[in-house]
């Protein structure tokens, strides 16, 4: 229903209340949302000035306030709480006015933000569509299967091949309930390590600590990629595999910027009889497109977040096949971690959203933005090259380039800091030979949040030439840090009153936020 979006229930609320009469139409009735005059059974007339929405940026209006008998008037979140509409509204701002480049980051629609912002988040539906714990959820097992279909089509999968569990939370616990659902305790696995590019939920230890609950509960073996080519050992990967038998082998990185050998890696796993796995979190909306390699034609599973390349809500997918893979049915195991296993009632907000980007994920406009995320992506990397910069593995395939800043003498999180004093936003990351997560030799840019804006190759080069900028800022401002190498005391005083490149800053963060001020962010 219309009406149970907050933007469009704040746009309808325009006139006084009135009682006796229920506000939301019955079943059957021909009104899809609030009529004018709305009459409420315990409501009384309650004139507020609402400030326009923060999702739409519609213009203010004074609307009425529902109070209801017990006293709990429903004001808008600037009466209701000032403090956190300033937070919200600096936030839009900063966004507004950055180049957003973490490459997991990006910028969702107005309508996958209102159905995130709708009365589905008020709804408990524990389990799965027809067997929940709760009644009253006729239209969210609607709204569930909907997106399950949706869901499929959109990564162009058989039904009858594959299935889907929509619930997950994100893309770690997603990755946790597969680990539930077809491994026992202290079973085996393998991942890309992370210093390497790959993700902390795969598996990550150190010689000191078990880094991730991955590792506290299963036994890790890394795989890594050949430092001289920036590209997955596959052999030394094989060889590995052979000797560890591993349960599980784990495909997909954070920070890894070629695309995968899908099909060696089906013959490492069918070989020590492992299953596969691809976390494609990062690359979800590529795979959607078809822009880069399809993971769903050699592994078992396939997990994926929502809110990354997808342009979904801030969600988790699992992806099985239906048939049983090594003695295990995925579809029973994988539905019985999510819930009860791990999770209890799903967010059904989330659902909603996710189900609004996957319809869009079908569309020839998102095709065209995927293709544009990589193009972007290239025109960046092949700058950098020509800059002079070392990029690990020599260009890029998908969405993200991952910058060696060692041979400058530097490092990425003194970059990260100066950059973002310049309204830049990227990270720090770690890079083949680190030896520090806190102080990596790296930096990842992403692309897909400013192609959403509408950035396009030239825009792309424009960054790559403000980040050289701000790189020789930050080997500037190591040279002026008296008697200290620590990282502490550089980012002290890259923010005191001592700081001698201030100007220098100032002049690079007006320059990029006026050409980030020229491209809108939708939704906001």
């Amino acid at each position: 229903m219309q009406a149970c979006g907050g933007t469009a229930m704040m746009g309808s609320l325009q006139q006084p209340m009135r009682v006796n009469k229920p506000a939301f139409p019955l079943k059957g009735s021909r009104f899809v949302g609030f009529p004018h005059q709305v009459k409420l059974n315990s409501v009384k007339p309650c004139r507020a000035q609402v400030e326009g929405s923060l999702v739409t940026g519609r213009p203010s209006s004074s609307v009425a306030a529902p109070v209801l008998e017990n006293s709990l008037v429903d004001h808008g979140l600037s009466e209701a709480d000032p403090e956190v509409s300033s937070i919200i509204k600096k936030e839009k701002e900063r966004q507004f006015k950055s180049l957003e480049l973490i490459a997991s980051e990006n910028f969702t629609s107005r309508a996958v933000m209102e159905a995130v912002g709708s009365c589905l988040a008020n709804k408990y539906s524990e389990g799965l569509p027809g067997k929940r714990y709760y009644g009253g959820n006729e239209y969210i097992d609607e709204l569930e299967i909907l997106c399950q279909k949706r869901a499929l089509a959109a990564f162009h999968l058989d039904e009858k091949k594959w299935g889907i569990n929509v619930q997950p939370l994100s893309g770690s616990p997603a990755n946790f309930e597969v680990y539930t659902a077809i491994l026992n305790p202290h079973d085996r696995i393998m991942g890309l390590d992370l210093p390497h590019g790959g993700h902390l939920s795969h598996g990550f230890m150190t010689p000191k600590r078990r880094v991730s609950g991955t590792s506290i509960y299963f036994e890790s073996m890394p795989y890594r990629l050949d430092e001289s080519t920036g590209l997955v050992d596959y052999d030394m990967l094989e060889k590995t595999a052979t000797l560890f038998r591993p349960k599980l082998i784990i495909a997909g990185a954070s920070a890894y910027p070629r695309d995968f050998d899908y099909p060696r890696m089906r013959k490492i796993a069918d070989a020590v009889r492992a299953f596969l796995m691809m976390d494609m979190a990062h690359i979800s909306g590529l795979v959607a497109a078809s822009v880069v390699a399809n993971p769903f034609e050699y592994c078992d599973i396939v997990t994926t977040t929502t809110h990354k390349s997808l342009r979904g809500p801030r969600g988790g997918m699992i992806f099985f096949k239906k048939d049983p893979v090594l003695g295990v049915d995925l579809e029973i195991a994988i539905n019985n971690a999510v819930f009860p296993g791990l999770q209890g009632g799903p967010h059904n907000h989330t659902i909603g959203g996710l189900a609004v980007c996957l319809k869009h994920a079908e569309s020839p406009e998102f095709k065209a933005y995927q293709n544009q995320v990589v193009s972007n992506c290239r025109a960046l990397a092949n700058r950098l090259v020509e800059l002079g910069y070392t990029v690990v593995s020599g260009g890029t395939d998908n969405h993200l380039v991952l910058v060696d800043l060692r041979p400058l003498g530097i490092d990425g999180a003194r970059v990260e800091k100066i950059l973002d004093m310049a309204s830049i936003t990227l990270n720090k990351n770690s890079v083949p030979g680190d030896k520090s997560a806190l102080v990596p030799g790296g930096i990842r840019i992403g692309s897909p949040a400013m192609t959403t804006r509408g950035f396009k190759e030239k825009e792309f080069i424009a960054i790559a030439d403000f980040i050289h900028e701000g790189v020789q800022i930050t080997i500037d401002a190591k040279g002026l840090v008296s008697g200290s190498s620590k990282l502490q005391e550089f980012l002290k005083f890259a923010v005191s009153s001592d700081f001698l490149l201030t100007d220098k800053v100032s002049s690079l963060r007006s320059r990029v936020e006026a050409l980030t001020t020229q491209f809108p962010v939708p939704g906001v």
